[in-house]
């Protein structure tokens, strides 16, 4: 059993080394993993685990050995690592992977998923740099197919867009019980982390106006994922991937209840109100077998790893980039990609920063400071005890988006297949801009100097602006934003993990790696 007492992850780095010299040596993982225990190599490459031992008994409860909610309550970094694996796992044929939503045909006017292809692993779409939940998938749901978008930080963006929703709603609920109180209409304005959303008049009888609402819905509720902004949680972008691009069905109880309309909190705390909110419902049953394959434990450890999935890191920044991000601000980028928002209650269990570190990142120059972010309860069980998160504020840093849609003109628009033209869209998050070849949601930008001039609609002046600069303050721009970048986990260097140059073999072997193995419960069993 654990020790009660490990608020931080700083102060006890000698008995993670101890630990780690134990444990993450054999092995070296790689993105799209296979199952070691039906593909067994000298190496020790892919995943230690059968899908079945993942699966364990299924969701339990925390007092329930080898369930889902056993491991995230009490063992949360085990189910953090098992959710990466997962992400990674190739999946086989026998074990209900494809056909694709219509196996390919179908019509598309009414169900762009019939175009989204099929994939045998989460990182076939996201696994850029290698064994990152990052870039890389070309996904047809339009016609001129999109960029899939990386995933470092989807937890934050989860948490924040619905602390913004639950702003916004209590902003309403102030202005409906004034309204009705005074007998007058009263119209306020709707801002949610200092980001403006336009405004609201309520009226004495309770109804409200809403056409003045901006880059929302007119129920105020934020939707942080898909280009268009049109999903509310991590749970349902996972069921719903799962379904649409791998041919995976999972018969999630947490998304059933919620989209008919009941509350549910997810595993990882996400509070599902269908009684407000249009939750996307579970698929149907596979077409071929009738049956449902995935467990919702599996979408349980995935969903837990995403939440607590590693923000982007800070390459090397100097005296250009810092000019080159007060040219950002000067030229009003900042008005819609915002730099930093707080988070009030912060879910997760660990925090990773990571930044240019030359000395210390002997591999890639970066260097990953990890924290716990855990309360550690013994509740008197005789079982390993409970770890929660501590629930505290955070700070993120760098997003620079305003969870807004925007129409930033022709340039951006983009072909539905019904023939219609989808012209409004989130503000994609610039962090990890650094570390892409191609640009904007759709990834028909080659350069950063090409997307910054698609800029149209509403960023027309900013546009405009940065089309007038000199070559070199261009420039500083443009070396400003590939200073936010992403990084390959299992080849960066940590305070879990630093590495050993002097490592035989280095850099195959002793490069350093963030991996949260040396924080298991029994950190000698590997995931």
């Amino acid at each position: 059993m654990t020790s009660p007492h490990r608020p931080r992850l700083r102060s006890s780095l000698g008995i993670f080394w101890g630990l780690f010299l134990l444990v993450a040596s054999p092995g070296i993982s790689w993105a799209q993993l296979t199952d070691r225990t039906l593909a067994p190599n000298n190496a020790q490459a892919g995943i230690a685990k059968s899908l079945g031992q993942e699966t364990g008994v299924g969701r339990g409860d925390p007092d329930t050995l080898d369930s889902s909610l056993f491991i995230i309550e009490r063992d949360p970094f085990r189910s953090i690592r098992r959710g990466r694996q997962l992400f990674q796992r190739k999946f086989r044929r026998v074990e209900g992977q494809g056909p694709g939503v219509g196996d390919g045909a179908g019509d598309l006017n009414t169900d762009g998923a019939i175009g989204a292809g099929l994939a045998d692993s989460c990182a076939a779409c996201h696994s850029r740099p290698r064994g990152s939940a990052g870039l890389g998938g070309n996904v047809a749901t339009r016609p001129d197919s999109r960029d899939a978008p990386h995933l470092f930080g989807l937890g934050l963006k989860e948490m924040l867009a619905d602390e913004i929703t639950a702003e916004l709603r209590n902003t309403r609920q102030r202005a409906i019980d004034r309204a009705v109180q005074t007998g007058r209409a009263v119209t306020v304005p709707l801002r949610g982390k200092g980001v403006h959303y336009g405004a609201i008049t309520a009226m004495p009888s309770g109804e409200v106006d809403t056409s003045k609402v901006e880059g929302i819905d007119s129920d105020l509720r934020v939707k942080p994922f898909f280009a268009e902004g049109s999903v509310i949680s991590i749970r349902e972008f996972i069921v719903g991937a799962l379904h649409k691009e791998m041919g995976l069905e999972c018969n999630d109880e947490d998304l059933a209840q919620a989209h008919a309309g009941q509350t549910v909190v997810t595993p990882s705390g996400m509070v599902l109100d269908g009684a407000q909110d249009e939750i996307n419902g579970p698929p149907p049953p596979d077409v071929i077998s009738g049956q449902y394959e995935i467990d919702p434990a599996i979408v349980d450890h995935l969903e837990f790893y995403l939440l607590n999935y590693f923000k982007p890191g800070l390459g090397r920044r100097d005296a250009v980039t810092e000019h080159g991000r007060r040219v950002f601000n000067n030229l009003g980028c900042i008005s819609c990609h915002v730099a930093n928002l707080q988070i009030n209650h912060d879910r997760r269990v660990a925090d990773v920063t990571t930044l240019y570190d030359p000395a210390q990142g002997i591999f890639n120059k970066l260097f990953a400071t990890a924290n716990t972010l855990i309360s550690v309860i013994d509740d008197g069980k005789g079982l390993p005890p409970l770890k929660q998160p501590l629930g505290g504020k955070f700070p993120v840093e760098n997003i620079f988006t305003d969870f807004k849609r925007h129409d930033l003109g022709p340039h951006f628009y983009e072909r539905n297949y019904d023939g219609t033209l989808q012209k409004m869209f989130l503000t994609r998050a610039l962090w990890g801009a650094g570390s892409k070849s191609i640009f904007g949601h759709d990834g028909r930008s080659i350069s950063l100097d090409d997307v910054i001039l698609r800029h149209g609609g509403e960023a027309q002046a900013s546009r405009d602006a940065y089309a007038l600069l000199p070559d070199g303050e261009q420039g500083a721009l443009e070396n400003f934003l590939r200073s936010l970048v992403l990084f390959p986990p299992d080849d960066t260097a940590s305070n879990l993990d630093p590495g050993d140059r002097n490592s035989p073999d280095f850099p195959q072997f002793g490069h350093g790696s963030i991996k949260l193995t040396v924080l298991f419960n029994d950190p000698t069993d590997p995931e």
